[in-house]
């Protein structure tokens, strides 16, 4: 594959981040004990809306913020391997999975490329506040955390940049 001018940039960008790279001693465990669960939205960067540096949190990111059991799957690494102790849920206004339906996209991908793709959650989901809730709950659930873990819930604003609790 031929590299393109985005490539060029972002390798020339990652020469000048290594001229200068000092985080090479940053331990394993994130040193918060934190891990954050939010959405792949190019507008949200976790480290800089809540404060961390590189080595402090573990964030995972899918669309939507959503609880998946990949989701989960990582969240158990990072706190039964990892040692973190508290995690939060963030999922943030303007969020493009309240602007579809599963079948829909299923539909559109069949009709686009004539594979099935019924198989495929896409999780897309009608109301912020409430799937905020439902992540945290599907967390707070799962038998392989401690019952003293805290995980709470967060709606980001796109527009102002604030975080409002929502769990």
């Amino acid at each position: 594959m031929p590299e393109t001018p985005l490539l060029r940039e972002l390798l020339a960008a990652n020469e000048e981040y290594a001229r200068t790279f000092d985080r090479s001693k940053l331990p394993l465990p994130p040193a918060k004990k934190l891990a954050v669960l939010t959405c792949m939205d190019a507008r949200i960067d976790a480290h800089e809306v809540l404060g961390l540096r590189e080595g402090d949190a573990h964030v995972i990111r899918n669309a939507g913020g959503a609880a998946t059991d990949d989701a989960i799957r990582s969240l158990i690494i990072s706190s039964e391997l990892l040692g973190t102790r508290e995690f939060l849920v963030i999922n943030h206004t303007d969020c493009g999975m309240l602007t579809f339906k599963d079948a829909d996209l299923q539909k559109r991908l069949k009709q686009k490329y004539k594979v099935d793709a019924g198989g495929i959650a896409f999780h897309a989901f009608p109301d912020l506040k409430s799937h905020v809730k439902e992540q945290v709950f599907r967390i707070r659930e799962m038998p392989f955390f401690p019952k003293d873990l805290a995980v709470a819930g967060f709606v980001y604003h796109v527009e102002s940049g604030r975080l409002e609790r929502v769990t």
